[in-house]
């Protein structure tokens, strides 16, 4: 089944609104095995808005379509999908009855455009919305179904799984199709494909590859389509079991598992504490880190040593090994590490030293320059890199490397 997606707004093609529902609509199709050929925005224009129906129409199985249900002159879908389709305008009983119990639950009063959104095209099979005020529209024409949806996330997303999700599943057969995602962190996209050139070229005609990057991690979406779904996890785990012995240890995770996630799960399963000692970074790896529910388990806090004063002074990094390697160095980074486990008496550190940018590089020490530095007990390790990037993208960077570090020392495939 072949569908694509119609958005509806001049707020997203001047860049006021980011559209995030049709990402959302489309993981939910795809797992239906419903596959989005189209994403498209149209503006609150009718002329454009038909011209788009006029094309896609009898093209695609299906069309969801979200936006301009709301109560103000500039909503115009109903209207343009109740002339498009060839209906009259009627007042439908049940949503009225709905908007009507909403205001009154609120003690407000109703205005005569919240009484308009009960008004429907009658061609249409009507989606009552128990999020909202704005009903959902089903609709049937040359072969394809129209689903016009509000534009709201929280409202769509209701109505997506109280109508639209279930009606599908039920009422189209489609063919089967499953996703794999690897998660990996350490290894640069063309250095990965690289890597893979010889298992990606023996991968079975029904599985599907795609590099996915983003600044320190590369995701790898394997999916299984049609002819091979029946047999679809047996194929991907034969598969990925061939990948892992390549890059096995680059890998943190399945299906979008963020490495904060993956470290955090490690940690808490060996009972151990971390702490971070941040300069570059500043407070970033523990902004990540902490943004997991129960991170108190096992995340004891940070020091952002910024200045070489809190370096010393908190950490306690020589004065004199500052002066003689500099702040982003090899001997910096491991007494940070050090300092900050003695500090807060953690089992488990990371610290990083260096040159984010956009100013302050040299020709030995140049912007992107990182030191990194984990630790556990009495065993570290230390490495510098070369981040290329923004300012933003170098902080990124360093702080899932120092996450997936940290990780590769406590299963001890780290060697010097």
């Amino acid at each position: 089944m072949n569908s694509a997606l119609i958005t509806i707004g001049d707020e997203i093609l001047i860049g006021q609104v980011t559209d995030t529902n049709a990402v959302w609509i489309s993981k939910q199709l795809n797992k239906l095995g419903v596959r989005v050929g189209e994403m498209i925005t149209v503006s609150d224009d009718a002329g454009q808005i038909n011209a788009t129906l006029d094309r896609l129409m009898g093209q695609y199985d299906l069309l969801i379509m979200t936006g301009g249900l709301g109560p103000t002159s500039d909503d115009i879908t109903k209207q343009t999908l109740a002339a498009y389709f060839n209906s009259r305008m009627v007042t439908h009983p049940e949503i009225l009855k709905k908007i009507t119990a909403y205001f009154e639950a609120r003690g407000r009063a109703m205005l005569e455009s919240n009484l308009r959104q009960a008004d429907v095209p009658e061609a249409c099979t009507v989606l009552l919305n128990n999020h909202g005020t704005a009903a959902g529209m089903w609709f049937e024409k040359e072969g394809s179904i129209l689903i016009s949806l509000p534009g709201v996330p929280y409202e769509m997303k209701g109505l997506m799984e109280d109508h639209v999700i279930p009606a599908v599943r039920s009422r189209v057969t489609v063919p089967g199709v499953v996703h794999r995602t690897i998660m990996t962190q350490g290894v640069p996209e063309s250095y990965l494909a690289a890597m893979l050139r010889d298992w990606e070229s023996n991968l079975p005609s029904c599985i599907k590859l795609a590099y996915l990057p983003r600044p320190g991690i590369v995701r790898l979406r394997l999916t299984v389509i049609d002819k091979c779904a029946q047999d679809a996890e047996q194929i991907l785990k034969v598969n990925i079991d061939k990948l892992l012995v390549i890059i096995g240890e680059h890998v943190f995770g399945y299906d979008d598992i963020k490495l904060e996630e993956a470290l955090g799960q490690m940690l808490k399963d060996q009972k151990l504490t971390v702490a971070t000692a941040e300069s570059c970074t500043g407070g970033n790896i523990a902004r990540l880190i902490t943004s997991v529910p129960g991170s108190s388990a096992y995340f004891s806090g940070a020091v952002i040593a910024y200045d070489n004063r809190i370096k010393s002074g908190v950490l306690g990094v020589k004065a004199d090994t500052i002066e003689k390697h500099g702040a982003v160095s090899k001997e910096v980074v491991e007494q940070m590490a050090e300092g900050v486990c003695r500090q807060l008496g953690t089992h488990t550190s990371m610290a990083t030293s260096g040159i984010a940018g956009p100013d302050g590089g040299t020709e030995e020490k140049p912007v992107g320059t990182t030191w990194i530095c984990v630790r556990h007990g009495e065993k570290s390790y230390a490495r510098k890199y070369l981040f290329w990037g923004t300012r933003k993208r170098v902080i990124e960077q360093a702080s899932y490397t120092a996450m997936q570090l940290l990780r590769r020392l406590l299963l001890g495939s780290l060697q010097e």
